[in-house]
């Protein structure tokens, strides 16, 4: 008598558990690697091998973030300084604090550069450019929050799809003049030039809500 099913169907059952606990893999580590504070929601704040205080440095000092971060106006990515630019005012102000060790040790040794902990960081399926928008009139402050204020950075606001979406089908409430990007302080409702300014259509902002305007 010939057998009901055929021989390949005795391998069936291996192949559908070893394709299960594949895509149960997959799906786990997409997961854990995605769902993470990194990428999903606010409040992610590592500690840092140098202690930088925002705070200090841009609220009261009065630095502007383009001193530091000088590609984000450039460059698709915001770059985070070399040691020279610490050392530029750190070569005077307190030149031998025990907490600047890193940087000094990075500027004697370029090859070695200070591993700072990124906090900001969209999935690698998503395409962001800092200079299209930057120079668009998007402020920093519209997705990294007041870092002014803050003496440890972390992660103020969810870079959700829902998040940008928002953004791009109603940009002119978040535009401001070019000139008070860095100024995260600044209050378009107050300034009596710009508080009814329509950028969109006065500047010819297209802001693409499709697929293919952040996955590419």
């Amino acid at each position: 008598m010939s057998d009901v099913f055929p021989r390949w169907t005795n391998r069936l059952p291996g192949q559908i558990i070893f394709g299960l606990l594949l895509i149960g893999g997959a799906v786990t580590a997409g997961v854990s690697y995605y769902f993470t504070p990194k990428f999903a929601r606010a409040g992610y704040q590592p500690t840092q091998p140098v202690p930088f205080s925002h705070s200090v440095h841009v609220n009261q000092l009065g630095l502007d973030c383009r001193y530091c971060h000088d590609g984000v106006e450039k460059s698709w990515y915001s770059n985070v300084p070399a040691a020279d630019t610490c050392i530029n005012c750190h070569s005077g102000v307190l030149p031998n604090d025990p907490k600047l060790e890193p940087v000094r040790e990075s500027y004697k040794n370029p090859k070695k550069p200070i591993e700072w902990v990124q906090i900001h960081k969209v999935p690698d399926y998503v395409y962001f450019n800092h200079s299209v928008h930057v120079n668009r009139g998007v402020s920093c402050v519209e997705c990294h929050g007041r870092v002014d204020l803050m003496e440890e950075v972390s992660h103020a606001k969810s870079f959700s799809m829902t998040f940008c979406l928002d953004c791009h089908r109603n940009p002119n409430d978040r535009l401001r003049p070019l000139d008070k990007i860095t100024d995260l302080a600044y209050d378009r409702s107050k300034d009596e030039k710009y508080k009814d300014y329509d950028f969109v259509t006065k500047w010819h902002i297209k802001s693409h809500d499709n697929c293919s305007a952040c996955h590419r």
